[in-house]
């Protein structure tokens, strides 16, 4: 039996490793272990839909758009492939087409799942006008220039009957060669090396400089092209077509026309053979209807059309030993062990290291130092030990123990109660805790200053020059030229970047600071009630505690920090250099929305649930992730699911778009 606190907190393990992918690049788990922590949540959601909220990371798009982008509406929504794993899993994805669809048989156009980055291109006149990234599925970063630097990429498309306006979408990838060439070049600059192709890919898609993203190299290959006039019919046919047109496609053998789940398995035996041998990375292949009429039958959810799904091959496996088990010291004290590996070769890419998660890990597995291991990981990721190969044990070799002290301070470590992980309490001396708190300060949540990986900041509280985060706007360019790897222009990038961040919105700074259990989302409620960094500073524990979303644990834990004096002494350090919060967005007063409870279900329109929350909240009104007798409104777009039944059972007033739309804009309602 899952208690709701226990999905809560699976829901933000699935966030956290969103963001390190997506927007961070730096993955910790494999594809393969993070879609199981999302079939764990929507198995949960099942048998729980009353849980499921606006937020809820199983019913969105999970790419993100980019600072520094313009962000524009897609066509049609870019939505991602839902996964399978098995054939067990393909054949109950077949029946279910053939039940919504009424037929005994149906074409199946199957094809290489490649490892990139998705985009979409649209064409006027044969001429390329725009190109956008995935983003949330429903707006994407204009990418044009960047993608104009691809080579293989048409911009110009002549002596062919074109449409008047056309859309192609496909895969961004850098080649395995490319890669390990480049990665080789960054760990000769002393840079930190991408983990796999793809988040190479992703990085070079979000420079901002197009002469930068030539330099990567980056290659594309094309699978949908979208007419208003729907002359194609099958997506065979939508192939042909994008070739005839010069667009690079997969070759004939990466692409086959199936009609039983044995076919399907055949081609996916033959890819899987070759997979190593490919120019680019796939993790699978992609099984979709191959005629366009059937694909509108069954149609789409928020997130995934119902037509098509990708099968994923099984996770790669390598042996390795275990040369050392070092400690990492996060930002909040925790210790977790990490494999120092004999370097081995896995999925294209040289593996070192693989971390261990806790000491309960180590035990449950026996995992000891001089240990032969097999690793394991999908999508080319850091990887995890999967065993131990215990007939190559040696007989001298001991348990692995943890220590009884930091490594970084020399503090006795603790156990918090109901906790696995061991921390170091010294949080103040600590200066393993102390580098990653800075590098949280800097990340793209927080202060979002660019240039400063953890390395870089190591560098920088080696040479004593960071030590807390208002030294990071003391920086000068004569002290940066001492250290090996700054060069003029990453100086000066640095230096703008830093500038940059000092324009902070309040929830963020909240964020940066470091206030133990305060998350993102806690920062924004806790900056939207206090408007002002001075009035949370002064709020009473009692106070803290009347906010919806702040329990006793988060109240006490802020009280605590602001009684700190050095903790309000280096807020006002980095105030007195310049920091500057910008006001939150002021209320509108006595509109129809203030005081009222809203909840927010199904796709919309105009909006993003975001989007039409914040509309919401600067009117004074409520958000809820829940429909109850308190409830005044209840939002709907398509697809609203259970919430609108239960709304219409306690009688809460339902709001398609239309009528949200005429309050939201002071008009009166029909």
């Amino acid at each position: 039996m899952v208690i709701k606190k226990e999905y809560l907190e699976l829901l933000k393990e699935i966030r956290r490793h969103n963001q390190l992918y997506f927007e961070k690049s730096t993955p910790e788990i494999s594809d393969y272990t993070f879609d199981l922590l999302v079939k764990k949540a929507e198995k949960i959601e099942k048998e729980h839909p009353e849980w499921i909220s606006k937020d809820t990371p199983t019913q969105q798009v999970t790419d993100r758009t980019t600072r520094g982008f313009k962000q524009i509406k897609h066509k049609k929504p870019m939505l991602s492939l839902s996964n399978t794993y098995s054939r067990e899993e393909v054949l109950e994805f077949v029946m279910r087409l053939k039940k919504g669809l009424e037929k005994e048989e149906v074409e199946f156009f199957v094809e290489l799942k490649i490892d990139g980055i998705a985009v979409s291109l649209w064409y006027e006149e044969g001429q390329l006008i725009k190109a956008l990234s995935r983003g949330n599925g429903k707006k994407g970063d204009d990418i044009t220039l960047n993608l104009k630097t691809i080579p293989s990429i048409p911009k110009k498309i002549k002596g062919v009957l074109l449409p008047p306006e056309f859309e192609v979408r496909g895969e961004i990838f850098m080649p395995k060669k490319v890669f390990k060439t480049l990665n080789a070049l960054r760990e000769t600059k002393g840079e930190n090396p991408w983990a796999n192709p793809r988040n190479a890919a992703s990085g070079s898609l979000k420079l901002l400089d197009p002469h930068e993203v030539k330099e990567r190299k980056l290659e594309a290959l094309f699978y949908a092209v979208s007419t208003n006039d729907r002359a194609l019919k099958t997506q065979k046919e939508g192939s042909q077509f994008l070739k005839k047109l010069g667009f690079p496609t997969l070759g004939k053998s990466d692409v086959r026309v199936c009609k039983t789940v044995d076919e399907i398995f055949l081609f996916a035996d033959e890819i899987e053979k070759k997979r190593s041998h490919l120019p680019f990375e796939i993790d699978g292949i992609v099984i979709k209807v191959n005629h366009f009429k059937s694909q509108d039958i069954l149609g789409a959810t928020a997130k995934n059309p119902r037509w098509a799904t990708a099968y994923k091959f099984a996770p790669k496996q390598a042996k390795t030993k275990i040369e050392a088990i070092t400690i990492q010291i996060g930002r909040t004290g925790v210790l977790t062990p990490v494999a120092e590996l004999h370097p081995v070769v896995l999925s294209g890419s040289k593996i070192s290291r693989a971390t261990l998660h806790n000491e309960e890990e180590i035990k449950r597995k026996d995992i000891r130092v001089g240990d032969v291991v097999m690793i394991e990981k999908g999508g080319d990721v850091i990887p995890k030990v999967i065993e131990v190969v215990k007939s190559e044990r040696k007989q001298k070799s001991s348990p692995f123990l943890m220590p009884k002290q930091c490594p970084a301070c020399g503090s006795s470590l603790v156990r918090l109660k109901g906790e696995v992980a061991l921390r170091c309490p010294n949080r103040k001396e600590c200066q393993g805790q102390n580098l990653r708190s800075l590098a949280f300060f800097v990340s793209k949540q927080a202060m979002d200053i660019d240039y400063l990986g953890f390395e870089m900041i190591k560098k920088l509280s080696d040479f004593h020059l960071v030590a807390k985060p208002s030294d990071l706007y003391r920086l000068k360019k004569e002290d940066l030229l001492e250290i090996e790897g700054f060069q003029e222009k990453s100086i000066q990038n640095l230096l703008k970047s830093i500038e940059r961040s000092k324009q902070v919105t309040l929830d963020r700074f909240i964020l940066a600071i470091g206030i133990p259990f305060v998350g993102q989302k806690t920062a924004e409620i806790l900056a939207d009630e206090a408007g002002l960094l001075d009035h949370l500073i002064e709020m009473d524990e009692e106070k803290l505690c009347a906010i919806e979303g702040i329990g006793s644990k988060v109240a006490q834990s802020i009280r605590a920090f602001f009684k700190n004096p050095s903790h309000l002494d280096e807020i006002h350090s980095l105030l007195s250099l310049g920091v500057v919060l910008k006001a939150s967005q002021k209320k509108i007063k006595n509109h129809p929305f203030s005081g009222k409870t809203f909840v927010l279900t199904g796709t919309l329109e105009s909006f993003t649930r975001n989007e039409a929350s914040k509309l919401i909240k600067e009117r004074e009104g409520k958000v809820s992730n829940s429909v109850s007798k308190k409830s005044d409104y209840l939002l709907f777009g398509s697809d609203p699911g259970s919430k609108y039944e239960k709304a219409q059972k306690f009688k809460v007033s339902l709001l398609d778009e239309k009528s949200f739309k005429k309050m939201l804009y002071g008009t009166t309602l029909d």
